[in-house]
């Protein structure tokens, strides 16, 4: 009997630990690529400043700790997140609109091309699927609500940003991927094809028609699947059609990049900034609500748009507590900028700068 259980759990580990969605990292050609690049030292990406994965005094175990022992009073919401259905598939491609879907997927329509950013649309943010689900309410858009996707657009390969599952429920509807470097081996891995997958470093640019031009640009962060940490490149993008122009940002802590982005590209229409999942522990990594103000205002931007929150808990802060924190201190701010907090599934005018938004997470439990 003992023998009989040892086996079921080796081949149930076996099972896990092999599944697909951990994706693969990159070798061969890929990663002599990758070796060539200047953000790679030392065996693996860096950023441009030196960046510890906890702020100095605090350790691994301490956080380990506070997250599974310490009693942290962390508020989930108990009512459902307020969010609206709309019908993408009927939204004529010409309309130059936005739509975020909580945490950081959103999709945007623009000069008749459709991107969709780091997409999570199965509940999770985990490989272990059931342990860190989506806020009721908030997971309410599925694979089939979409059209043909022209460019998916993948920040960096942390499950909360590159869902398997998502993935592939979307994948017949892709016609093009682009990502930073090493990224692609994941979609290889999941049978893209080659030609489909566009992976470039910082600084580059993409001529994707015309009328619309991405370039690839820096983020301080980190990436990783399993135990193989930062053999993928982390990247935020900028967006830029002949009249308007967008700066999407990845997962970010607050450094020198944003100005040099601003100064570089701007000045910006909208900027899509991380606000959310933070701590003082790890605040090189992701932005604190202070960051974000300053980070806006770096990134020269008329109206910005605050993500990486209201979806999931996956840090100890309260769930609306980004929101209320980016808020207040824009406001308090010399200089407050247009703040945009769309429901999750509300239409956003890209280019209407008199569109109004309400603060709906007030009086949510």
């Amino acid at each position: 009997m003992f023998i009989a259980i040892v086996i079921l759990v080796s081949a149930v580990l076996l099972y896990f630990l092999f599944h697909p969605r951990f994706g693969k990292r990159p070798s061969g050609a890929r990663l002599a690529l990758i070796e060539k690049s200047p953000q790679y030292k030392n065996g693996k990406f860096q950023n441009i400043s030196f960046t510890p994965d906890l702020a100095e005094v605090h350790t691994f175990s301490e956080v380990l700790f506070e997250f599974f022992f310490k009693k942290v009073e962390r508020k989930i919401p108990t009512d459902r997140i307020p969010s609206i259905k709309n019908n993408l598939l009927e939204i004529p491609v010409s309309e130059d609109i936005m739509v975020w879907f909580g945490h950081s997927s959103y999709y945007i329509q623009i000069e008749g091309k459709r991107f969709l950013i780091d997409p999570v649309f199965s509940g999770n943010a985990s490989p272990i699927y059931g342990s860190t689900r989506a806020f009721e309410g908030t997971d309410i858009y599925t694979a089939a609500d979409f059209p043909e996707i022209d460019y998916l657009l993948i920040t960096h390969d942390h499950y909360d940003h590159l869902d398997y599952k998502t993935i592939m429920d979307l994948k017949p509807k892709i016609k093009k991927v682009i990502c930073a470097l090493g990224v692609g081996s994941h979609f290889e891995f999941w049978k893209f094809p080659i030609e489909d997958i566009i992976e470039k470093d910082w600084h580059e640019k993409i001529e994707l028609d015309e009328n619309l031009t991405l370039y690839t640009t820096p983020a301080r962060h980190f990436s990783g699947r399993s135990i193989n940490r930062c053999n993928t490149l982390w990247t935020s993008f900028v967006l830029e059609a002949k009249d308007f122009k967008m700066f999407l940002g990845g997962d970010s802590g607050y450094d020198t990049h944003y100005a040099e982005i601003g100064k570089k590209y701007g000045p910006f229409d909208i900027a899509i900034i991380e606000n959310g999942q933070y701590n003082e522990k790890w605040n090189y990594i992701h932005n604190m609500p202070e960051d974000v103000v300053k980070a806006i205002q770096d990134i020269n931007t008329k109206r910005a748009l605050p993500v990486h929150s209201s979806k999931f808990a996956l840090s100890l802060h309260a769930w609306d507590e980004p929101l209320i924190k980016v808020t207040e201190l824009n406001n308090l701010s010399e200089n407050p900028i247009l703040l945009m907090t769309p429901l999750i599934g509300e239409i956003v005018e890209l280019k209407n700068e008199e569109q109004q938004f309400r603060q709906w997470w007030i009086g949510i439990q």
